[in-house]
């Protein structure tokens, strides 16, 4: 039995010199050791020995085991550090190679458009206000002089939520918001988004606008033109001309539109300004008296101007954009250029 002993031993370690990795190791250690292993079922044969031989046969099937066991181990150890060198060397990183930079993001043309109105403003002594943009028909119409079926609210196509709550269809409410917190002086300008039913390459249902207004003892035309000059004249350039055209808003009176000369064609005409020379970026004119009635201003102690001008309307005049769907869609390549 000793040499059958021997023999299973030789037999394992000649398996073990052609196992080529871990999963072949453990088959073998199965083979020999497991519960129905060749050397496990020599020590279940031990009860048909004589007692004379099962102490000598017993105690060689135990070194044989020993001996077996510690050579699969140091099989199994070799085999991990070998597999795992292998993965190291397959996955290992090049520090010579180029490195793998991120993307780094930037402003919206809208963001860097607003960005640059407040920013010119701010020179001007205007401070940013905000308000809500779920907002009560008082703010966005009434206060402002819309009387209840008035036709002037049919100039802005509206998005009702009951008849009491719209999404705001202008800046404007947050004047009057401003107003009602705040005595005079006042110099605000308020940038956010606006909501109308209208969808075109022109316009959106959902844009943004700047409102600004200025009320205080002695205010005139002439300072809004002055503001508004002063503002294309930093944003498009001082060799843009300006021109304001008699217009109606009900919360001003006078109304005026603001046109700036063609930035396409520098005011000789073309198609983009339909041979005009002259392209609208604004509305603007003197606070209606009603206004302050409602904002208990007295309106013969002050008085003042205000203005709105849709920042799409500025951002494709001052990049050149034909479409203003081009600003909403998030085409990478579209914003890359910004």
């Amino acid at each position: 039995m000793k040499e059958q002993i021997d023999t299973i031993f030789q037999k394992a370690l000649t398996d073990l010199a052609k196992a080529s990795g871990e999963e072949e190791i453990q088959e073998i250690r199965v083979k020999y050791l497991g519960k129905k292993g060749e050397l496990t079922l020599i020590k279940k044969c031990l009860g048909s020995l004589s007692i004379e031989e099962r102490p000598a046969v017993g105690q060689s099937i135990n070194i044989v085991s020993d001996q077996l066991l510690e050579k699969i181990e140091s099989s199994l150890t070799t085999a991990r550090n070998t597999q795992k060198f292998e993965r190291l060397n397959s996955e290992r990183i090049d520090i010579t190679l180029p490195g793998r930079t991120c993307s780094i993001g930037g402003k919206h043309p809208i963001t860097i458009v607003t960005d640059e109105i407040i920013e010119i403003f701010a020179g001007l002594g205007f401070q940013v206000a905000e308000g809500p943009e779920i907002e009560l028909d008082y703010y966005n119409f009434e206060a402002l002089n819309f009387p209840k079926d008035h036709p002037a609210r049919d100039m802005q196509d509206t998005f009702f939520v009951d008849d009491n709550i719209l999404l705001r269809t202008h800046t404007s409410p947050v004047q009057v918001r401003t107003m009602l917190k705040h005595a005079p002086p006042l110099r605000i300008i308020a940038p956010g988004t606006v909501y109308r039913c209208d969808s075109d390459a022109t316009h959106s249902p959902m844009f943004h606008q700047v409102e600004g207004l200025m009320v205080d003892k002695g205010i005139s035309f002439g300072d809004l033109k002055g503001i508004l000059t002063t503002f294309v004249n930093q944003f498009f350039g001082k060799d843009i001309g300006v021109r304001l055209r008699p217009s109606f808003f009900p919360f001003t009176e006078p109304s005026a539109e603001v046109d700036i000369a063609c930035v396409i064609c520098k005011g000789k005409g073309c198609r983009v300004c339909k041979n005009t020379g002259w392209l609208e970026i604004l509305g603007a004119g003197m606070v209606d008296p009603e206004v302050y009635r409602h904002v208990n201003y007295d309106p013969d102690s002050v008085s003042g101007f205000a203005f709105g001008m849709g920042i799409e309307r500025i951002a494709m005049l001052k990049y050149g954009i034909s479409d203003m769907r081009l600003l909403f869609e998030n085409d990478l390549r579209f914003l890359r250029q910004f």
